[in-house]
């Protein structure tokens, strides 16, 4: 089973591409989604494990409620109120966070060791 996170814009998805590795599929939802727009998230998502990953903002809970309609099972994976979304979040936190809904395999840690130097 493939793996696929949900992330709101371009910036969010290139700010995790880095801290993880090609298995996990990041797809945008560029705003809101249309019916449109969320009938192809479906279909490109259809057999995968899918994890939601928006902002903390008005606009990314409500982007999170209307994927979790149509992604009943899938994981959500948060970010803190005060960090200016999912681009803006420190890398440790997260790392912190994909830990947490256990795709700890497909991280790349060498991004904090960079960090480090």
């Amino acid at each position: 089973m493939s793996l696929m996170i949900i992330v709101e814009g371009k910036n969010d998805k290139s700010r995790l591409r880095k801290l993880l590795s090609s298995e996990v599929d990041i797809l945008c939802t560029y705003g809101t989604p249309g019916t449109e727009r969320l009938e192809r998230i479906k279909k490109l998502a259809a057999d995968a494990q899918v994890y939601i990953f928006t902002d903390n903002d008005a606009s990314g809970r409500k982007i999170r409620a209307l994927l979790s309609d149509a992604f009943i099972d899938a994981e959500h994976i948060y970010t803190k109120r005060g960090y200016a979304g999912v681009e803006g979040t420190p890398d440790e936190y997260l790392i912190q966070q994909l830990e947490k809904a256990g795709l700890e395999e497909y991280i790349n840690y060498s991004v904090l060791d960079k960090m480090i130097e």
